[in-house]
């Protein structure tokens, strides 16, 4: 896809993951382009994403396919895409869910507080976590725009988290983890050279 719109992408793996091995991939969530960069993973996973999306011109396609929805103003489907996640976990299969809950910002490129979904679902099931840092998407494809800009693509898929021998108790904790890694490696692509002309960054 990203050759066809003449968009340059580099793919960091900061380590070799096991293709026998399922994962909960958590990317941080600020373009629409953030859907399609996930199929750039060397993992096929599922992901769980908000009904709206279905509606989202050019992007939306991709979400008419997907295997787990929600509609997060009420608490019956969100309980419902858990339930289902968790059974996709059963099945073999891996996930991606954006933690954030959706594109949630109000200033690009500043991370979100997370949901709880994802690292319940990986500390139940003991799946280990990927954080995933997208730095340069909403510069691409800002959020509320539907044309887009030149701008390499990276992504960073970072080492797993190992969810083994944790519970419920430390939910906090892990989610916590995951947030310090991707907000990091955020602000370390934010402060390079390449985007002094886009943002000041406080």
């Amino acid at each position: 896809m990203y050759a066809f719109i003449f968009i340059p992408f580099h793919v960091e793996n900061r380590s070799k993951l096991d293709p026998k091995k399922q994962y909960i991939f958590c990317p941080n969530h600020f373009s629409y382009l953030d859907i399609p960069t996930l199929g750039l993973s060397s993992h096929n996973a599922i992901f769980v994403g908000k009904e709206e999306m279905a509606k989202v011109p050019l992007f939306g396609f991709m979400f008419r396919k997907l295997h787990i929805t929600v509609d997060r103003k009420k608490l019956k489907s969100r309980y419902a895409s858990l339930e289902k996640s968790l059974h996709a976990i059963d099945e073999g299969k891996s996930l991606v869910i954006f933690p954030e809950g959706g594109i949630m910002t109000e200033k690009e490129p500043v991370i979100s507080n997370f949901k709880d979904g994802p690292f319940r679902v990986a500390i139940e099931k003991q799946i280990p976590i990927v954080p995933v840092t997208i730095p340069f998407n909403w510069i691409i494809l800002p959020p509320d725009e539907f044309l887009l800009r030149w701008h390499p693509l990276k992504v960073i898929f970072h080492e797993p988290i190992e969810t083994s021998r944790l519970t419920l108790k430390d939910l906090d904790a892990l989610k916590g983890k995951v947030h310090h890694i991707i907000d990091s490696e955020l602000k370390k692509n934010l402060n390079s050279e390449i985007l002094n002309n886009y943002i000041t960054y406080p």
